[in-house]
């Protein structure tokens, strides 16, 4: 039985929520920072996210699996919008498949 596109993009949000949800709870010695300079060429941001152990191992699997999900869920829609669009451009032939 295929799965539904909705199905398969929410598994996606879930799995990349979860993946995010275990690498920040165990982060430690976290630093962001910004700095704005007049010389747009001179602004910059810095993000160090520390998560030591299994949660950083499991997050990042869990977000390439989120990631994968989501690009499935991108290319089911994208064949499902050109099978419609096949479908409904000739319609006698697709009743006559129907029948």
């Amino acid at each position: 039985m295929l799965m539904n596109n909705a199905r398969v993009l929410v598994a996606s949000i879930v799995f990349l929520g979860l993946g995010l949800g275990l690498i920040l709870a165990y982060s430690h010695d976290s630093t962001i920072g910004f700095t704005a300079a007049h010389p747009v060429a001179a602004a910059s941001l810095q993000v160090v996210i520390h998560t030591d152990g299994w949660p950083a191992m499991a997050g990042l699997v869990v977000i390439a699996i989120g990631v994968l999900l989501l690009f499935a869920a991108l290319a089911l829609e994208v064949v499902s919008e050109f099978a419609a669009r096949n479908r409904h451009a000739n319609p006698r032939q697709f009743l006559a498949v129907r029948r």
